[in-house]
């Protein structure tokens, strides 16, 4: 059975940070690009950021550029997103997802909210991030 749970997701203050973390089972973790959307109250849902299996190459979404880090570690079968610098605009269910990618962007990138409808890949349940003073 395949299962990724994330974890870290909390209360935080603007300009606070927090770390989420997706453990993956089930899979060769390493053979798979991972991405991490959210989902914001009454939003749809929105492509954060990928990372490369072959050579860890990271991807952001604009408005977390210089602000969130993904990474991973394959020994351990866990997916990272240092997130520094929190607005209250990064409030959102987050959730992290197996993904391709090709020529610089994901198949989840391209329709994060198809995706995530249709079962694209293998997700989570997701974790919370409230950020509000």
């Amino acid at each position: 059975e395949v299962q990724l749970v994330e974890s870290g997701g909390g209360l935080v203050q603007p300009g606070g940070s927090l770390r989420l973390s997706c453990t993956v089972s089930g899979i060769t973790f390493r053979s798979y690009d991972m991405t991490w959307v959210r989902q914001a109250p009454g939003k749809g849902v929105e492509w954060v950021s990928s990372i490369d299996s072959h050579d860890d190459t990271p991807y952001y979404v604009d408005s977390v550029k210089g602000r969130f880090t993904i990474s991973r570690d394959n020994a351990k079968n866990t997916l990272y997103l240092q997130m520094n610098s929190l607005k209250t605009e990064d409030t959102a269910v987050y959730y992290c997802a197996t993904d391709l990618i090709s020529g610089g962007s994901s198949v989840i990138q391209k329709d994060p909210g198809r995706s995530r409808e249709d079962g694209i890949g293998y997700w989570g349940q997701g974790t919370q991030v409230t950020v509000s003073s």
